[in-house]
């Protein structure tokens, strides 16, 4: 009678152990799309922010057309881009041209001192921020949810009910990653 009770202690310990790792899985796999989600909600705005953008340089910038092409056509490359790496290497490259678009809007200072300019360039600098901090939380959370399927005992659950590993979202561009030169001669 005894073996028995303990038997029977010992499959309800492991079928609670394994009810809970399994569980605590889909946690983790849902504060990743949850995280996903508000980089994708920063990613759409920043995208609708653009063309405002554009449309007021347009008047100032007549002999920059290349340049205004080349965000236009960056930004419909990053919106139509799928999953995490696609959508990374995007973003990085509408970063590139957005770049080149503020080095080049050094040389209209009518635009630098147009108030409808000024704002969005703002809203586009305080989404900036947000994007970042987005991709940290996302990153976090995929850490969090890989580590936990490659650890044992929650990679036995793991795997047998297929969960995979997320994607990082990182940047590719070696320019980025480089520090910043700072020369005061």
């Amino acid at each position: 009678m005894i073996p028995l009770v303990i038997l029977l202690i010992i499959i309800f310990l492991i079928i609670t152990s394994f009810i809970g790792i399994y569980n605590s899985l889909i946690q983790l796999r849902n504060r990743v799309k949850n995280a996903w989600s508000q980089i994708d909600v920063q990613l759409k705005r920043r995208h609708d922010l653009i063309p405002n953008l554009v449309e007021t340089a347009k008047g100032y910038m007549k002999h920059e057309r290349e340049t205004l092409e080349k965000i236009t056509e960056a930004r419909s490359k990053a919106m139509n881009a799928q999953g995490v790496g696609e959508k990374a290497a995007a973003e990085q490259t509408l970063s590139g041209a957005m770049s080149k678009f503020f080095v080049v809007v050094e040389n209209y200072p009518d635009l630098k001192a147009n108030q409808n300019f000024l704002m969005i360039q703002e809203e586009l600098t305080s989404t900036e921020n947000k994007i970042a901090f987005s991709r940290q939380n996302y990153n976090d959370q995929v850490l969090f949810f890989n580590n936990k399927i490659q650890m044992f005992p929650s990679n036995i659950v793991a795997g047998m009910f297929g969960f995979k590993t997320e994607e990082f979202f990182e940047i590719e561009d070696q320019a980025e990653r480089a520090v910043p030169k700072v020369n005061f001669s």
